[in-house]
């Protein structure tokens, strides 16, 4: 279903009741001006909703409220890398018992509620709703609000917002204390009114007093238009108190395009992420925030030397970071500069601790460096350090076979495997190395089975069809060889250079001197050093001259 429209024309609310009359599931997007917000339905109940260019508040309201300890929430923070997709901070706390669940969904359902209850005031611009679509995996929490919830106080407070915001502009103004009532009167403030007085002093916005309580904007101002009403506060109106409040000339602009880059950033919009950061650095050319997620987003797009270039300027500007040293780790590893990958893991051991993915990342980098039994080791720490109950990804799996393999511990490998497919029967990358172990140990047409399995899958590894093609070129059916060699070139164009030798022979014996050529020439552009592939490539351009 797709809906799409402007909000002059048809009001978000009635959209929104809309889609939760149909139980649609998918993402609604709203842009206005500037501007852009999503928000996620599944089966008509709101699951999420963000306004991309507002700060994040659902840290303030862990703190703000005890739900968190600040000390507990930098060490998560400082364990994320950036990558959109991984876990989000708040999930980390979660799962290691930092932060309750029933916390974490009450504060996560607060963001929520507060992003549509904002969204409803829009006015401008334009709308559009794409069925099946949903949240990031890095977003903390789902929660399931019923939009009658949502529609009924959103207009509500969309009548006291006109009232307020003759009062209180906006979350940038500033009050102090006028007068109260002495001590002995009925007409005192209340607890929730004193809370707010408490921190008036001529010079902290609404917002700084918004962050401080870990509550809503709306609430601050609502009690702020109320005592405003009895004379106890007045908004501060000197011109060198409004002058602070905004940016300087220089400053402006690259926050603007910051808040726009840690917006798209974050949900996943790449390309407009680093379009805003370019903007950023026009402006502030050593800035290391925007360095370091420029750094991610060339990881994220393949980009590792780019990536290694960005990370140089963010620590020039600002030293090492657990984030910015993980960060190295996996470009200098996409460039196949594993010792240099490994000594920026051990660098990051000393500020992540226990982190799973550490560990993980480690076992990965020792791997390919054939120190098997090391990375074994660092597999089993990843397991070790995973939140208790946690099931390992495939990825764990597959690589943890591989490594048991390469120490010598075939059976280990075989139990890993199997566990694995008990966890991910489908996974394709843990069939192909299960069923490269079992081939190893003479039990081809077990292996087979399970290479047939992977191809059979959504997500087909490459290896998986090269695999099948050796096993059927060794039983000399050569047809079924070339159709999986060519299957797996298509799903890996740079699978190696073995799989374009054998192929090209292939064409070669079926008399197709062209194809062979372009084949072994694609092998010795993957490795210029093979000398079969020269060998051959001389034969045919002979052959051809004679």
């Amino acid at each position: 279903m797709g809906i799409e429209g402007a909000l002059s024309e048809v009001g978000l609310a009635d959209i929104c009741q809309l889609l939760a009359m149909g139980r649609k599931t998918g993402r609604l997007s709203i842009t206005d001006r500037s501007n852009f917000a999503h928000i996620y339905f599944e089966d008509g109940l709101v699951i999420h909703a963000v306004i991309l260019n507002r700060p994040d508040r659902l840290a303030d309201l862990l703190v703000g409220n005890g739900a968190v300890a600040p000390q507990a929430l930098r060490e998560a923070r400082s364990r994320r890398s950036g990558e959109p997709g991984e876990r989000h901070y708040a999930r980390i706390l979660a799962d290691e018992g930092a932060l309750s669940p029933q916390d974490l969904e009450r504060y996560v359902a607060v963001t929520v509620e507060e992003a549509v209850y904002r969204l409803f005031m829009w006015e401008d611009g334009s709308f559009t709703f794409q069925g099946g679509i949903s949240p990031d995996r890095g977003i903390p929490a789902q929660v399931h609000i019923p939009i009658q919830n949502l529609l009924l106080e959103g207009a509500r407070r969309a009548d006291e917002w006109t009232q307020i915001r003759q009062v209180v502009p906006s979350d940038r103004a500033v009050f102090r204390v006028a007068s109260l009532p002495g001590d002995g009167s009925d007409e005192g403030p209340s607890r929730e009114q004193r809370r707010v007085l408490e921190l008036l002093d001529g010079e902290r916005t609404i917002d700084d007093i918004v962050r401080s309580l870990g509550t809503v904007e709306f609430e601050v101002s609502r009690i702020l238009f109320e005592m405003a009403g009895e004379g106890w506060v007045a908004r501060e109106v000197d011109p060198s108190m409004d002058e602070a409040l905004v940016p300087s000339r220089e400053e402006s602009p690259a926050q603007g395009h910051m808040e726009l880059a840690r917006a798209f950033h974050d949900s996943g919009m790449l390309e407009e992420a680093e379009r805003e950061l370019k903007q950023v650095l026009e402006h502030r050319p050593s800035d290391p925030e925007a360095h370091s997620r420029l750094a991610v987003i060339a990881l994220r797009t393949r980009r590792p030397g780019e990536a290694l270039r960005h990370l140089d300027m963010a620590e020039e500007a600002s030293g090492d970071s657990y984030s910015r040293l993980r960060n190295r780790a996996l470009a200098l590893e996409l460039l196949h500069r594993y010792p240099e990958a490994l000594e920026a893991l051990d660098r990051a051991a000393v500020e992540g601790g226990d982190d799973p993915g550490l560990h993980l990342a480690r076992g990965l980098v020792l791997l390919k460096l054939a120190r098997g039994e090391e990375a074994l080791e660092a597999f089993h720490r990843h397991r070790e350090a995973l939140p208790q109950e946690e099931v390992p990804t495939p990825r764990f799996f597959a690589y943890a076979v591989l490594a048991a393999e390469v120490a010598g511990n075939s059976q280990e490998a075989l139990e890993l495997g199997r566990e694995g497919l008990g966890y991910h029967p489908g996974s394709g990358p843990i069939l192909v190395n299960l069923g490269a172990v079992l081939e190893r140990r003479g039990e081809v047409a077990t292996a087979e089975a399970l290479y047939l399995r992977a191809v059979g899958g959504t997500d087909t590894p490459p290896q998986a069809h090269r695999n099948l093609g050796d096993l059927a070129l060794r039983r000399g059916d050569q047809a079924s060889a070339r159709a999986h060699y060519e299957r797996a070139v298509r799903l890996n164009p740079k699978l190696g250079d073995e799989v374009f030798l054998r192929l090209g022979t292939l064409f070669y014996e079926d008399g197709d001197m062209d194809g062979a050529r372009t084949l072994w020439q694609r092998a010795l552009k993957i490795n210029p050093d093979n000398e079969m592939v020269r060998t051959n490539l001389g034969l045919v351009t002979a052959g051809a001259g004679s």
